[in-house]
C-alpha cells in the first residue's frame, strides 16, 4: 500500500487531471491516494496511472445522465481509446455496452466481460477473418462502412447459415472543428456511405436474406468542443428515412490544457437527445464515448534524464513517442508538472522531449518548469485516450505498465515489458 501523507488534500488541482487528485503536505501530486514519487520509486516509470474513481465516475456520469433523458438509450464504450482488458473489465461492470474496430479489439472486449450481444463491431476494411470471428462469437451488431463491406458480411453470415444485424455508417457531411487526422464527417472521408450513396446500401441490406437492417450510425469526428456540429450531424441522418436505432457516434472533446473548457457530458447529452427526439423517430439511441471517458482518467510519470540548453531549454524524459505518439501526429498540446514539486509556479519554458532518435520526439513545446534537474519525476495528464492504444516499441524501448489507483492502493493491471518480450515473437 502507498498511502496518502499525512494532511494530503491540502489542494485540489485542476480539470486536466483525475477527479480527486490532490496535492499533499509534501507538495506532490497525489491520485487516488497515492504519492506519485513513491508509485515511481515502486514501479519505475514510464507508467501509465490511472484513477479507478475518475474511470467509474464519468461512467456513471455518461450511464445516468443519458438513462435520466432516455430509457430507450445505452452508452457504448468506444474501446479503440483505452484497449486495455483491466479498462474493459471495469467499464463492463459499470454496464456500458462496448464499440471495437477489429479482431484484437474484440477479443480484449470478450476477455473483458462485455456480453458480445453487446457489443459492436466497427471497421472500414473488415478481413473475412474478422467477419467470422465476430459472427462465430455472438456479436451483436456489425457496422457496415461500404458496399464492399456490405457484400462481405452477408456472404460471411450466408456461409455461417445466420442473420445478422447490422447498422450502415453514414457520411453524413458535417464537419467539426478539430484536427483533419481525427475528422470523421466531410464527404471525402475514409469511413462511411455519403449521403449520395447511403439510399442505394440502405436498400441493399433492407433486401438481404441474411443481414437484418437494423439502423444507422455516424461518427464526424474527435475532441469536437463545440456541440452544434452534433446537431447538425443529426438533422442529416432525418433525411434517410426512419430506423428503430440510430448510433450517434462519440466525439466529445475534454480538457489537455488548463485552457481549454470542453462541454459538460450532461451538456452534450441534452444536445444529442434533445435533435434526436425532434429528428428521429428512434426506438433506441446509442452514444459511443472513449476519449471522455477515459482521458482525464490517467497521468504518465516521466524521469528526467538530461537538461540542456541552446537556443531552448531541452528537458529529456524516459520516454516520448513509444507512450504518447498524439504530440507528433496531431500537434496535441500537453500539460507538464514536476510531481514532486506541484506548489511551484511559473518558470523557464522548456520543451519536453523523448528519448527517440527523432526531432519530432516532443511531448511539450514550451511548458513553464522551475528549476528541472535529472532525477525529477515529471508528469503529463490527460493521457488515457491513445497513449497506450498507440504504444509502441520504436528504437526497442519497452511498453510502459499501467497501473490502477484508489484508496491509497496501486495495483498492476499491465506488467512493464522486458527486453525478453521484444523477441518473444521470434521464430
Amino acid at each position: 500500500m502507498i498511502g496518502a501523507m499525512p494532511n494530503a488534500l491540502s489542494t485540489t488541482l485542476s480539470h486536466v487531471y483525475p477527479l480527486g487528485s490532490a496535492i499533499n503536505a509534501a507538495g506532490h501530486l497525489e491520485l487516488g491516494g497515492c504519492d506519485t514519487l513513491e508509485l515511481a520509486k515502486q514501479f519505475g516509470t514510464p507508467a501509465y496511472i490511472v484513477s479507478e474513481d475518475d474511470l467509474r465516475a464519468r461512467a456513471r456520469a455518461f450511464m445516468d445522465g443519458i438513462r435520466t433523458r432516455s430509457l430507450a438509450a445505452d452508452v457504448l464504450f468506444a474501446s479503440k481509446a483505452f484497449p486495455c482488458t483491466a479498462v474493459y473489465r471495469l467499464l463492463a461492470e459499470e454496464g456500458l455496452a462496448c464499440d471495437v474496430a477489429s479482431g484484437g479489439e474484440l477479443a480484449l472486449a470478450l476477455k473483458g466481460g462485455f456480453d458480445p450481444k453487446r457489443v459492436y463491431f466497427h471497421g472500414n476494411a473488415k478481413s473475412l477473418a474478422e467477419l467470422r470471428f465476430a459472427m462465430q462469437a455472438g456479436v451483436g451488431h456489425i457496422v457496415l462502412d461500404s458496399l464492399d463491406d456490405l457484400t462481405r458480411t452477408e456472404q460471411t453470415a450466408a456461409e455461417l447459415d445466420l442473420t445478422q444485424e447490422v447498422l450502415l455508417r453514414i457520411t453524413p457531411d458535417v464537419r467539426g472543428d478539430t484536427h483533419a487526422a481525427i475528422s470523421t464527417g466531410q464527404a471525402d472521408s475514409k469511413f462511411g456511405f455519403g449521403m449520395a450513396e447511403a439510399p442505394q446500401a440502405i436498400d441493399q441490406a433492407a433486401a438481404s436474406e441474411h443481414l437484418k437492417l437494423v439502423g444507422l450510425h455516424c461518427h464526424i469526428g474527435s475532441q469536437l468542443l463545440q456541440l452544434e456540429p452534433f446537431q447538425r450531424a443529426v438533422t442529416e441522418l432525418a433525411k434517410l428515412g426512419e430506423f428503430d436505432v440510430y448510433n450517434l457516434g462519440g466525439g466529445l472533446g475534454v480538457a489537455y490544457t488548463e485552457g481549454q473548457e470542453p462541454p459538460s457530458i450532461a451538456d452534450y447529452l441534452a444536445t444529442l437527445l434533445d435533435a434526436a427526439n425532434k429528428e428521429l423517430n428512434a426506438r433506441k439511441i446509442l452514444i459511443e464515448p472513449g476519449r471522455a471517458l477515459v482521458a482525464n482518467s490517467t497521468v504518465t510519470l516521466y524521469e528526467v534524464q538530461t537538461v540542456k540548453h541552446n537556443v531552448s531549454t531541452w528537458v529529456g524524459v524516459d520516454g516520448g513517442m513509444s507512450d504518447n505518439l498524439r504530440p507528433m501526429l496531431y500537434d496535441a498540446p500537453y500539460e507538464v508538472a514536476n510531481a514532486g514539486r506541484m506548489n511551484e509556479t511559473g518558470g523557464e519554458p522548456v520543451i519536453l522531449a523523448g528519448k527517440h532518435c527523432e526531432s519530432g520526439d516532443v511531448i511539450a513545446r514550451d511548458v513553464p518548469l522551475d528549476d528541472p534537474q535529472p532525477g525529477d519525476i515529471l508528469v503529463t495528464p490527460a493521457t488515457g485516450a491513445y497513449g497506450y492504444a498507440m504504444a509502441n516499441n520504436y528504437n526497442g524501448v519497452p511498453r510502459p505498465p499501467v497501473i490502477f489507483v484508489s484508496g491509497g492502493n496501486p495495483r498492476v493491471v499491465v506488467r512493464r515489458e522486458t527486453y525478453d518480450d521484444l523477441s518473444a515473437r521470434d521464430v
